[in-house]
């Protein structure tokens, strides 16, 4: 049984998470996670995880509903499907402790590569989301989310702030969906975990409310610069967690 100081600590993280999400458009996982699984084990953290950050990211994508790029979440998309059914029935058994170093060294190499190849211009095709799509929605099914390892491609495209904010929430709402429907498929996402899930929730929609309120006072050149510090941080928290 959760006391009331745990509940307290349980929702600041959450709070934390989806504020700190809310400006850099991910980062969230990597705060409230470790503290699901310390309270409910890892087999239930990540359907509760999936569910709050459902809600987390479905706020975002409304908050910055009118700088929505739909086509990159079309081909996010049709790569996307598929894949989290697949990596929802993985799940169970799937050893997770390779995948997470590597998250975590190509999180930490981007950030070197960017700073190195930041006076050249690299673009990213809109076609690649496709199997970017599949290859994130597997991942993010087996790991609870990759949201760090996909923001390199996001903004390699162009995407900056909001743009950026709300088209990759968009697409992260679409692997979530389809990660919920193999969990329950699988018996992995119960009553309890829901419940939990969409108490969670409200704090998700605060923190994203209270991260587009500070997106919106910080230069675009800030805003690239904590992206890169999370990246980086998430790097390492990827490593440690392998």
């Amino acid at each position: 049984m959760i006391q009331p100081l745990e509940i307290l600590f349980l929702g600041a993280s959450a709070l934390l998470g989806s504020t700190l999400a809310g400006v850099t458009g991910f980062g969230g996982a990597a705060v409230l996670l470790p503290v699901l699984v310390y309270f409910f084990g890892v087999k239930d953290a990540i359907p509760i995880l999936t569910i709050a950050q459902l809600i987390g990211n479905g706020s975002r994508v409304y908050f910055h509903r009118h700088e929505l790029n739909y086509s990159v979440v079309l081909y996010f998309a049709i790569g996307a499907i598929p894949s989290a059914l697949l990596g929802g029935y993985f799940f169970a058994s799937a050893p997770t402790s390779l995948l997470l170093r590597i998250v975590g060294l190509f999180l930490i190499l981007t950030v070197v590569w960017r700073r190195w190849q930041r006076e050249k211009v690299v673009k990213f095709p809109i076609v690649a989301f496709l199997p970017l799509g599949a290859l994130m929605s597997f991942l993010s099914a087996l790991v609870g989310s990759v949201g760090p390892f996909m923001v390199p491609f996001f903004l390699a495209f162009g995407l900056t702030k909001s743009a950026f904010i709300g088209t990759e929430a968009l697409a992260t709402v679409v692997m979530h969906v389809f990660k919920s429907i193999a969990y329950g498929r699988s018996d992995l996402l119960t009553t309890r975990t829901i419940l939990i899930g969409l108490g969670i929730g409200p704090l998700m929609i605060l923190g994203s409310w209270l991260g587009k309120r500070i997106l919106h006072s910080i230069s675009e050149k800030m805003f690239v610069l904590l992206v890169e510090l999370t990246l980086l941080i998430a790097g390492i928290s990827f490593l440690i967690r392998s």
